[in-house]
């Protein structure tokens, strides 16, 4: 919910800061940068100190944040407040899909509980929007303030009731199960039969050092953060610059210099002993599939539908609350596509799940051709493309977490979850500036190269994988 409620904001937002036009990515863009320039620090952090405390250190941080960007007075404070809501929501983002790993070690209540969990992201992106249209009749800024209080209250009720560790005689962190050799226990995954872990005795107590990771590992990759948020930074401006003109001198230098900034950051990370990503993960057809299908969401699916409200509102005059039911109904039916997609389970591969959510996605997109500019907003034809890209992210919603915890060894599995999300919305914070930029001239671009990246994520997705 705090991240797409800026969707209907926006308009208010940009007014009440006197922002321009080729400023507004950013009021959209701050949470999706910190996200991915945090996440897979959050990840190593809530392997190593404990996926409850992350996760609820993370929700009264972003309780806190959210409620003040409320009193921001400047598009510069609005930004900074949303870099840190984002900074927050990635501990959070990463310590959850831990405690599932968890909770939930294999098999079907693992498909089952991940269902959930997507269908919860689909529900809480259509709930954000609606709470936004409705409290922005009296003021935007109500829609922060509510979203904070109900954060908070969210992080008093999980230090209530998610269980802390039990820990060993002498006091500290349980320890690593071992095998009959004296080596690490098999994985749930590879046991038949082998009871899956206590939650109570593994959601806060560290992780034991994975090969080629410090045994004081844990401690956080300044290094590596900077230089992946330093080149996410210069991508964005890119990108925001281009809708004044592709071929400007600045747009081509913040390109370089962002691809620069991303092959040190390779490098920093190859040079650690305690990364916060494994590269070597990247051998791995299921995390590469993981990782391309979590890019290509944020690109194609995310940026276009975080933009497709204002270009309604401003297009064709829709109202605030008839672009949130809009938006409902895309989001909806991705919520309700989540949930049931469990029953595709042993069917259908994940990356195999995942091309044909894309392919949904492109098939829902380009019925919106021509609506923006027509002479009457055409309804039906609307809805029907609303309803079909819905199911499409509502089948991405249900494979990523899966892909992202099931793809990496059981002690890495906050770290995969982060490199998943973090690919996510670094799609998401370029995909946004990329649909802003292209629609400034004619939005139908923005569709087309939405349809066109979909299945472009479909096509890499199963290059490789197997269907089941």
């Amino acid at each position: 919910m705090n991240y797409t409620a800026p969707m209907l904001t926006l308009p208010a937002t940009a007014e009440a800061f006197g922002t321009p036009s080729s400023a507004q990515a950013w009021l959209l863009n701050g949470t999706p940068l910190g996200l991915a320039a945090l996440l897979l620090v959050a990840g190593a952090l809530a392997d190593a100190h404990g996926r409850r405390r992350v996760f609820l250190l993370g929700t009264l941080a972003l309780g806190v944040t959210t409620a003040l960007g409320a009193f921001a007075g400047t598009t510069a404070l609005f930004t900074a407040a949303r870099i840190a809501q984002g900074a927050a929501s990635a501990a959070i983002l990463a310590g959850s899909l831990g405690l599932l790993a968890d909770a939930y070690p294999s098999g079907r209540d693992r498909i089952r509980a991940t269902g959930v969990w997507g269908a919860s992201v689909s529900a809480g992106i259509a709930l954000g929007p609606l709470l936004a249209a409705v409290l922005s009749l009296a003021d935007w800024r109500l829609a922060y303030l509510a979203l904070g209080a109900a954060t908070l209250a969210t992080a008093v009720t999980g230090a209530r009731t998610l269980t802390p560790p039990r820990t060993g005689g002498g006091g500290g962190p349980a320890s690593t199960p071992t095998g009959s050799g004296g080596g690490p226990a098999p994985s749930p995954e590879r046991t038949a039969g082998t009871p899956a872990p206590s939650p109570e005795r593994t959601a806060d107590a560290p992780a034991s050092p994975p090969a080629g990771r410090a045994g004081g590992g844990g401690r956080p990759d300044l290094a590596g953060a900077t230089t992946l948020a330093l080149a996410l930074g210069a991508l964005l401006t890119a990108l925001t610059l281009g809708r004044d003109g592709w071929l400007r001198p600045a747009v081509g230098v913040l390109l370089l210099a962002s691809a620069v900034l991303l092959a040190l950051f390779v490098a920093v990370e190859r040079r650690r002993k305690d990364p916060m990503i494994d590269l070597g993960l990247l051998r791995r057809p299921a995390f590469r599939a993981s990782t391309v299908g979590a890019l290509f969401t944020g690109l194609a699916v995310i940026g276009l539908f975080s933009v497709l409200p204002s270009l309604l509102m401003r297009g064709q005059g829709v109202a605030p609350l008839a672009a949130a039911g809009l938006f409902v109904l895309w989001s909806g039916t991705s919520f309700v596509v989540a949930l049931q997609a469990r029953r595709l389970a042993g069917r259908i591969s994940a990356p195999y799940q995942l091309a044909l959510g894309f392919v949904l996605s492109a098939a829902g997109v380009l019925p919106l051709l021509g609506t923006v500019d027509a002479p009457a907003v055409p309804w039906p034809r609307l809805m029907a493309g609303l309803v079909v890209a819905g199911a499409g992210s509502g089948l991405l919603n249900a494979a990523l977490p899966r892909l992202a915890v099931d793809s990496v060894p059981p002690e890495r599995a906050a770290m995969g979850s982060g490199a998943n999300n973090t690919a996510r919305y670094i799609g998401s914070a370029a995909g946004v500036a990329l649909m802003l930029a292209l629609s400034a001239t004619d939005p139908d671009t923005a569709f087309a190269a939405s349809a066109a990246l979909a299945l472009a994520g479909a096509a890499l997705t199963v290059a490789g994988s197997p269907r089941r």
